[in-house]
């Protein structure tokens, strides 16, 4: 690869936000009230860990349509002494649950999950087996410091007594007005009049205050063998669920070493399988190391087409190759080899969009929220947790206040593939929780809600880190682009002119307004500092914390 000079960098676009400072501790969430009851931990004496599990009980409650306790996710985590653990609480498929239990109704790329009556989105068939509350539970018993009950208290007091809907809260509300309206429980707690809750109103859950205060007292096992998790299994029996108590017996949380990748003198570390993120990430900068990134400048037409052919052979890697190692048999060394990478960056072409396939063979069957905290000793921890769907499978379990996920529909609905439904079976993900090295000490942590968009809006930051130069603000807020190999996503910011550009190649392009979530990020500076950021796409909140205890020694004297 040949550099060239670069010309001054011009951003393209103003930052909605500003980041925050400070050199004690940083939480970043997409609500404020989670991030304050994460720093409330770090100013209790807790660790990032303790902060991490209180902000995400925090967020279940203020960002109920993103995460729950019967929803799913990873935890990648790095302790003061430099190990990384990626716990992997992610949803698994009900014993009950077969290959072909959904009616399929398209195999066109973007429809692949389409079925009959939309089984697999809403409704109780939609719903797989919930990791997430034994997922914080083991991160905070394994990693954290603070008591399950004092992690919890800041999340029992939001749902017993309310807080404030935000208008991003109310918008979501009104875009799944028609779904929330099928159950009674969501119906009455967030319609009004059959409308969606109004910004400034204040939202009360007294039922999930009593859930949370139950986990409180009697741990992970109120649910995985209490009267929760009866609640929930009785629910499903009564409604065409498939979750039964053996289900919720047997769910274990498993414990993974990250995938690590290199790109430009920096160590990109990211979840393994069943997750795409890690394995495609470092397969996707592979390919664009061949290229001087930053000297086609930010939004060049040159630098998308890149972005865009590199998500295509992406995609269509991870859909023969990519889930759970389990039951498929996963070629993660061969998807990050740099040779591989240098045999399909070989076929892009500059001048055209190509339509991709998989570059190997698969192995044979065998919405969303983010927080990244650090604390002041060097523990930081990236958590992606989801219900999956917007409000999950708009169905609450009677009289605990929990919605459940639908992370049914992240499965193949066709039977015989590699990401095909089979009883046990963990879902794959594209969550993204990453950490970046620099010569082995932290450079920044990062991650964000939203899909099969996640890990593309990763790359793409980390892209705008290290080859364009941005600050932390602008990485996190800078326009996205999207494709699994069908259309091309432009978010709205880029010019016209560009996607004249790019249509003129092939793509097809269709203009967006939002590409995946709110992206939280936390950089480390070599004199200790952090820098926390989150982007205009949800109500991301840094918070920071400096100062300190007085001098040793230090007295009050008149």
């Amino acid at each position: 690869m040949t550099t060239t000079a670069r010309a001054p960098r011009v951003t393209p676009f103003t930052c909605d936000k500003k980041p925050a400072t400070g050199s004690r501790g940083m939480v970043v969430t997409n609500h404020p009230l989670a991030s304050a009851a994460g720093s409330q931990m770090l100013l209790a004496g807790g660790n990032a860990v303790d902060a991490a599990v209180a902000a995400l009980f925090a967020l279940t409650v203020v960002e109920p349509m993103m995460v729950g306790i019967l929803g799913g996710g990873l935890a990648h985590i790095r302790m003061a002494d430099g190990r990384h653990v990626v716990l992997d609480g992610l949803s698994t498929a009900p014993r009950r649950a077969t290959p072909d239990m959904y009616d399929c109704l398209s195999d066109e790329i973007g429809r692949q999950r389409d079925v009959r009556d939309r089984e697999n989105v809403v409704g109780p068939r939609a719903v797989a087996v919930p990791g997430a509350l034994a997922g914080w539970c083991e991160a905070l018993a394994r990693f954290g410091t603070l008591p399950l009950a004092d992690v919890l208290q800041p999340a029992i007091a939001l749902a017993g007594r309310g807080f404030t809907v935000t208008p991003y809260l109310s918008n979501c509300i009104a875009d799944n007005i028609a779904d929330l309206s099928r159950d009674p429980g969501l119906a009455a707690l967030f319609l009004r009049d059959g409308q969606a809750l109004p910004a400034g109103t204040r939202l009360v859950q007294s039922d999930y205050a009593k859930s949370l205060a139950l986990i409180a007292e009697t741990g992970p096992s109120a649910l995985y063998g209490g009267p929760l998790g009866k609640a929930l299994t009785d629910f499903m029996a009564a409604n065409g669920g498939l979750i039964g108590q053996d289900d919720l017996a047997s769910y274990r949380v498993e414990t993974r070493e990250p995938i690590r990748g290199h790109y430009r003198g920096h160590e990109i570390l990211g979840p393994p399988p069943p997750a795409s993120s890690g394995v495609h990430i470092a397969q996707m900068l592979n390919i664009l190391e061949g290229y001087d990134i930053g000297a086609l400048g930010f939004g060049s037409p040159d630098a998308i087409h890149l972005l865009a052919e590199a998500l295509k052979i992406a995609f269509a890697d991870r859909a023969v190759a990519t889930a759970d190692p389990a039951f498929v048999k996963v070629p993660v060394a061969r998807l990050i080899d740099k040779a591989y990478a240098d045999e399909r960056r070989a076929l892009i072409e500059m001048d055209r969009a190509k339509t991709w396939t998989a570059g190997l063979s698969g192995g044979e069957s065998a919405d969303t929220t983010h927080v990244t905290v650090a604390d002041a000793d060097g523990n930081v921890v990236t958590a992606t947790q989801t219900i999956n769907g917007l409000f999950g499978a708009c169905t609450q379990i009677p009289g605990t206040g929990m919605l459940a996920n639908n992370y049914m529909f992240n499965f193949d609905p066709h039977p015989g593939r590699a990401l095909s439904i089979a009883p046990g079976k963990r879902v794959f993900t594209s969550m993204a929780p990453m950490i970046v090295l620099k010569e082995g000490r932290l450079a920044f942590a990062l991650g964000l809600p939203g899909a099969l968009r996640i890990f593309p809006s990763a790359l793409q930051a980390i892209v705008n880190l290290i080859d364009h130069g941005m600050s932390l603000q602008e990485a996190v807020e800078a326009p996205r682009i999207w494709t699994e190999g069908g259309v091309l996503e432009l978010e709205e910011a880029f010019p016209e002119t560009v996607a004249d550009a790019l249509r003129a190649r092939g793509h097809r392009i269709v203009r967006m307004p939002r590409i995946a979530g709110g992206m939280n990020a936390i950089s480390f500076g070599t004199d200790g500092t952090l820098t926390g950021a989150a982007c205009w796409r949800a109500d991301g909140t840094p918070v920071a914390i400096s100062g300190g205890l007085a001098r040793a020694g230090a007295r009050f004297t008149i």
